[in-house]
């Protein structure tokens, strides 16, 4: 990184600008909110500006640290957040008639079903591509732990949907996105 801080700043812009969907939907199929999850990417990055120019991996930082800020926003009890104004309005569900697109959304309303730190270690291993040893660098856990949650949250997950999930055995059918290209 450069010593002149417009160019850290300029850094860090493009950085933002390159990451910010990638962490958003990191977010968002962590604490199943859109609202929650750009509260969580927004303070992550709030957090991580001062820090910025010592950051080795902006990249992988960014990720862990916008997991513990949703994994945050889950756990924070109802009392303390804050009421958007667009709960008061009901959603309504439009269909898509597309099978991706059905398996998607079933697959979101199962990993809301399942708890956080499951969830996250599977969206970490099958949605973002991560190997066990970097799942356990971004949860700071031991790789025994995260072996211990990859089944625990896949047994969950075929309990819930009542098929193999993300392709690991027979009687798959749910795709999980595409992986975006690595930024940092």
């Amino acid at each position: 990184m450069n010593d002149d801080p417009r160019d850290s700043d300029r850094e860090f812009r493009d950085f933002v600008s390159a990451q910010m969907e990638s962490l958003r939907l990191l977010a968002y199929l962590t604490c199943g909110d859109w609202q929650l999850a750009e509260d969580a990417v927004c303070s992550a990055l709030a957090r991580m500006y001062p820090k910025w120019r010592r950051v080795d991996r902006p990249g992988h930082y960014a990720r862990r640290a916008v997991l513990r800020a949703a994994i945050d926003e889950v756990r924070r009890p109802w009392w303390r957040r804050e009421e958007s104004l667009s709960h008061a309005m009901p959603e309504t569900a439009q269909s898509d008639r597309t099978h991706a697109v059905d398996d998607r959304l079933q697959l979101d309303a199962a990993l809301q079903r399942i708890p956080v730190r499951l969830r996250a270690v599977l969206v970490l291993r099958y949605i973002e591509g991560f190997t066990v040893s970097e799942t356990a660098d971004a949860l700071g856990c031991p790789e025994g732990t995260v072996k211990n949650y990859t089944s625990r949250g896949l047994d969950a997950m075929r309990r819930v949907l009542g098929t193999d999930v993300f392709g690991t055995g027979e009687g798959s059918h749910v795709t999980a996105p595409a992986r975006p290209a690595a930024g940092g």
